[in-house]
């Protein structure tokens, strides 16, 4: 049985010389939260265009339950969209934005009345049927527009960077409330961000994009832990990212030294990139290291110490939540489990 709600096949788009999607595959099962991940210009808000009816393809198809949807117009297609501007209507006071897609569909008085009530109590907003527009909070705002996108249920929201004007303590609220409602009502979530700790946040998938093609697709845990290339690793939280060469399956040699590792299949004497994550990289006495390093700056970043560790002209950052002064000398102790081995690239 497929459990696929959408299936984009062969997708491209040009804006002149540009392609902004090269070929693109996607499948996206029902009921899960899925973020589409990347830098400015990937693909993603014209993936989320292309969903919506906004835009059209060059050539491919979008499947939505089996059917293809790609003349369909928007305000034909079972999807909703909210974007980073809420376009909000502000001559209308909050009951008469969220009801004005029913009373489109021309639906009576009691039903739109009953389906406003229970839209604005999933967004804890309770009694502000008459407020107006330009007395709620950015952060209101953004629950009314969710809420009007929610109101004529869907079965798939997108997710337009809805976050980005707000400030960073009502963002992260946000990201929590968000993946409430989504559990609570059970539909597909497609959100579109270029921020990775939004992304690991939120997600139950996470498809990281450059270029108009997908870089890997995963769950926040293993996009983290087992990034497929130098642009993932880089690209979700901070790497060291070390060339180097597999001696041989689960040994790999690095800054001059030989270590054990969990990976294999790269072959013998096959160059290679180590990833490491900063906070992976454990300080121990110098005598006791496996590397040796000296400490070049020392950055406080709340949680823990930024620290930057230069070996024999490679540069390291490492996280720590102990400081350690510019100018010591220090031992780091790598695990097996330490290291990811990726191919190497030109990234």
């Amino acid at each position: 049985m497929n459990d696929h709600i959408i299936e984009l096949k062969n997708i491209s788009k040009t804006y002149g010389s540009n392609t902004v999607l090269d070929c693109f595959d996607l499948n996206i099962k029902k009921n899960e939260f899925l973020t589409l991940l990347g830098p400015s210009g990937c693909g993603k808000t014209t993936t989320l265009k292309i969903l919506a009816g906004f835009e059209t393809s060059d050539s491919g198809d979008v499947i939505f339950e089996g059917h293809k949807i790609n003349d369909i117009p928007p305000y034909e297609r079972p999807l909703n969209t909210v974007f980073q501007k809420y376009a909000l209507f502000p001559h209308m006071d909050v009951y008469e934005n969220i009801a004005f897609g029913l009373k489109l569909k021309k639906l009576s008085k009691d039903k739109i009345d009953k389906s406003v009530k229970d839209i604005l109590k999933l967004v804890a907003l309770e009694g502000f049927e008459k407020r107006k527009i330009e007395s709620l909070s950015g952060g209101q705002q953004q629950r009314i527009a969710i809420a009007r996108a929610l109101v004529n249920n869907p079965k798939v929201l997108l997710l337009d960077e809805p976050l980005g004007a707000l400030d960073l303590k009502l963002r992260k609220e946000m990201q929590i409330e968000l993946k409430k409602i989504q559990q609570k009502l059970g539909i597909t979530f497609i959100f579109v961000t270029h921020d990775q700790e939004e992304a690991l946040t939120m997600s139950d998938t996470i498809i990281v994009m450059n270029n108009g093609k997908i870089q890997q697709m995963g769950s926040p845990e293993d996009i983290y832990n087992e990034p497929a290339n130098a642009f993932v690793a880089n690209f979700i939280g901070e790497s060291n990212i070390i060339d180097g060469f597999m001696i041989e399956d689960f040994k790999v040699n690095f800054c001059n030294h030989e270590f054990e590792c969990v990976d294999k299949g790269f072959g013998c004497n096959i160059p290679v990139q180590v990833v490491i994550r900063p906070e992976d990289v454990k300080i121990v006495d110098p005598s006791q290291g496996m590397l040796k390093g000296l400490v070049t700056s020392v950055i406080f970043k709340g949680v823990h110490y930024e620290i930057g560790v230069n070996n024999n002209g490679v540069n390291w950052i490492i996280h720590n939540t102990k400081c350690v002064e510019i100018g010591t000398e220090i031992g780091m102790d790598l695990t097996p489990f330490d290291l990811h081995i990726i191919s190497k690239d030109d990234y």
